[in-house]
């Protein structure tokens, strides 16, 4: 590889049992054919030649470059807060203590312990109605819709019903096994429920196989914050267990509330219709890829063969480091400790935007680790993006989570988890002056 350099021609020539000689005539003509650069007093080293690959290093510096220096945008927690420390006490002592069986190909659901530990952080932490046999560990929310939508299409179904605002990626995962996604209106009490099929006479649908299930995000709908209401909490539980058809519910943050207890899981409305989905990304770090579902009775066998046959099998020693993490109150401890740090970066955001751009409104701050920051008439979300990138942040516009017709006005999402907090007052300081720009001009 260019740049390489090579030892030197006596410890080369020792190494092969050549005469030194031989070795330095082999330098000389390799550097005489231009494969080979050399300086007296700094060695021999490879050659860069034009039309050669760049160096790993090199590539990566430059791919490096192009990144945005700050970034706000939604969806990853501040990584450089992983409790290592912990998790390596936790690795070692699950691995001191972990069988021959545990190491071998394990059970596709997961491992026995992690899913007893999840289990009962689950019911204790989010109410949900679990038992260890009906958790299913998976590499994350992603892997474990992939599952789901396969198992789903293969029943008969053809539709997916949508928040009309959420993630792109996961309306990408549905489109991608077989189902057209179906956009549900979204208000300031989360997704309206009663317009799907089956909830309204006459237009009653009961036990169609098309639409076989909602993908929600009911304790913090994913971008505005809200709360999916009560009384449509009960609907959509009994609009589900009426018509056989499927609840995903998304609680990609369900831990981090912050003006009260955290608000429970739907799951426990019907635990045979819905599917419970969490995941260590924002309470850990997205890089551990480990995620989990609860799943209906009649679900857990599809969904566990779809895993097998498709060799998905989540890491071993992963699992069992978590599992020591969650038993030990190692989790727990790192959730308290991250929702404490959050909290006060949200606060901090709310107050330079107040103090910078009382233009705009902030919503959505009850809990999670993203704002959605509601931007004045006649200001385009995409203006600031771009001035936003014009100096080195990273930020996304409410259109980029938008599904269907409804348009509910340009905002901005902002993620203030992401940042490591040496950079997080800079990251705000060129948001706001971003957005000075763009709503003075």
């Amino acid at each position: 590889m260019a740049g390489t350099a090579l030892p030197s021609s006596r410890a080369l020539a020792r190494d092969l049992g050549l005469a030194r000689n031989t070795v330095a005539e082999t330098y000389g003509q390799l550097v005489a054919e231009g494969w080979l650069s050399a300086r007296h007093g700094s060695g021999t080293w490879v050659t860069q030649r034009a039309g050669q690959l760049p160096s790993v290093g090199a590539t990566a510096g430059r791919s490096a470059a192009r990144g945005p220096r700050y970034d706000l945008r939604p969806g990853v927690p501040d990584v450089s807060a992983f409790p290592r420390a912990a998790w390596l006490a936790a690795a070692r002592k699950a691995l001191a203590a972990a069988s021959a069986a545990e190491l071998s190909y394990a059970d596709p659901r997961g491992l026995p312990g992690l899913r007893t530990a999840l289990a009962e952080y689950l019911a204790r932490a989010r109410g949900v109605a679990v038992t260890p046999d009906r958790v299913i560990v998976c590499a994350g929310f992603s892997q474990g819709m992939e599952l789901v939508c396969e198992v789903l299409r293969a029943r008969g179904s053809r539709e997916l019903a949508v928040e009309a605002y959420g993630h792109p990626q996961h309306r990408g995962i549905a489109a991608r096994s077989g189902l057209r996604v179906v956009p549900l209106p979204v208000d300031d009490r989360g997704a309206d429920v009663a317009v799907l099929p089956g909830s309204r006479p006459p237009a009653r649908q009961a036990g169609s196989p098309r639409l076989g299930a909602v993908l929600l995000t009911p304790a913090h709908q994913f971008p505005f914050g809200v709360i999916l209401a009560p009384d449509r909490r009960r609907h959509v539980a009994e609009w589900a267990a009426a018509t056989g058809a499927v609840v995903i519910e998304d609680d990609y943050d369900g831990e981090f509330r912050y003006d009260r207890q955290a608000v429970g899981a739907l799951q426990p409305l019907a635990p045979e219709s819905v599917v419970y989905a969490g995941t260590a990304s924002k309470s850990l770090a997205p890089g551990l890829r480990l995620g989990w579902l609860v799943v209906p009775a009649d679900l857990l066998d599809p969904i566990v063969d779809a895993k097998r046959t498709a060799g998905r099998l989540s890491s071993s020693l992963d699992q069992l480091a978590l599992a020591e993490l969650i038993r030990s109150g190692g989790y727990d401890r790192q959730v308290r400790r991250a929702r404490l740090a959050y909290r006060r970066r949200r606060d901090r955001l709310i107050a330079a935007l107040a103090a910078a751009v009382p233009d705009v409104r902030v919503a959505g701050i009850a809990a999670g680790l993203h704002a959605l920051v509601r931007l004045p008439g006649g200001v385009a979300e995409r203006d600031v993006v771009t001035r936003a990138a014009a100096r080195g942040l990273a930020v996304h516009g409410l259109a980029t989570t938008q599904a269907g017709e409804q348009d509910l006005g340009p905002a901005l999402i902002v993620g203030y988890a992401t940042p490591p907090p040496y950079a997080f007052s800079t990251a705000v300081a060129r948001l706001c002056a971003a957005l000075r720009e763009v709503i003075g001009a």
